[in-house]
């Protein structure tokens, strides 16, 4: 049984048990020093402050990912993406600048850190997000594994969406394949040995997100990132904060071959892992085909499918419709897969 007077790895896996812990500890005290838009309240993928006719979008992560490399990508291109998506998240697909704060363990190896920043540095020309400050410290052997990323970052946008604003009878679409990111790392850690070609999803998104936006304009009203908990704990979040159902189609989730091969193995359904290359987007039911053709249309949004409905029934809960039958889709308390993100 956990020690309720200390933090353990739940605490960082995106589910209820983290939720619990910011509420209860880091948003003490933040409506003392309210800001002009959206704060740390409103547990976002970012925070929002009006500038005149337009918002100013800040999101920060930190990535721990182990291994730090694994098939389709590395920390490095975690670090960016991750960021670069989050501002997406909120409607900032173009990025003014991204911070890097860099701790590393004393006698990490050169070789692997410059490689690392190679990596960054062909993530930032991707997402065109330039890195233009940051911060690098050392600690002693042992008081940390390897190496810690941080990144955060900045954009401007006229279209600030929010992961709240889901309406019954709004679609909801994922833009692709789900489980892949977090099974290639699992399968890499665990030295696995599966069938097909497993790898992460790990990629900015901003340019996908973009058309999806010029195609449905105001008709998009949720966007989330599906990270860690992946697309069950994002369904859950704009759920209960937009006050909402949702039932899903388990026939139009899109997944891999392999993805749903090692998922089988392993015991683990693919909607509680983590991606790195996916958007979950509520949009009014007049405009759902639109986007989804223009998220087809691009190269990161190919597998693109409607999974669900928002309803009025049901508020804060995810049903999966099997075609047998539905039932309820949980939100866990913890992440099955720690330390993926």
């Amino acid at each position: 049984m956990s020690d309720p007077t200390r933090v353990g790895m739940k605490h960082g896996a995106g589910g209820r048990a983290m939720r619990g812990l910011i509420e209860s500890v880091f948003l003490r005290g933040a409506a003392e020093l309210p800001v002009d838009g959206f704060g740390l309240e409103a547990l976002d993928d970012g925070a929002a402050i009006r500038l005149g006719d337009r918002w100013l979008v800040l999101t920060t992560d930190s990535h721990v990912v182990k291994p730090r490399f694994f098939p389709g990508g590395d920390i490095g291109r975690l670090a960016i993406a991750g960021t670069v998506n989050d501002l997406a998240m909120m409607g900032a697909t173009q990025v003014l600048g991204l911070t890097c704060g860099v701790v590393i363990e004393d006698g990490f190896a050169r070789e692997e850190l410059e490689r690392i920043q190679a990596s960054m540095h062909q993530t930032c020309l991707e997402a065109k997000a330039p890195i233009v400050t940051g911060d690098t410290k050392v600690m002693g052997r042992g008081e940390l594994d390897g190496l810690i990323i941080n990144t955060s970052g900045a954009g401007l946008t006229a279209q600030l969406v929010r992961d709240n604003g889901l309406r019954p009878g709004d679609r909801l679409i994922v833009t692709g394949n789900i489980g892949d990111h977090g099974l290639a790392v699992l399968a890499a850690r665990s030295a696995l040995e599966l069938e097909g070609e497993l790898r992460s999803d790990v990629a900015p998104i901003g340019t996908l997100v973009a058309a999806a936006l010029a195609a449905g304009g105001p008709s998009i009203v949720a966007m989330k990132d599906p990270t860690r908990g992946g697309v069950a704990a994002s369904l859950h979040e704009m759920a209960t904060k937009s006050g909402v159902g949702i039932v899903i189609q388990e026939s139009a989730i899109p997944t891999s071959a392999a993805a749903r091969a090692a998922a089988e193995i392993l015991g683990i359904d693919p909607l509680y892992v983590a991606n790195e290359g996916k958007a979950v987007i509520g949009v009014a039911p007049e405009a759902a085909e639109r986007v989804l053709a223009a998220l087809q249309g691009h190269p990161l949004g190919r597998d693109a499918a409607i999974i669900g409905t928002a309803t009025a029934d049901q508020v804060g809960r995810v049903i999966l419709d099997t075609g047998l039958g539905r039932r309820l889709v949980g939100e866990l308390e913890g992440e099955l897969l720690p330390r993926i993100c």
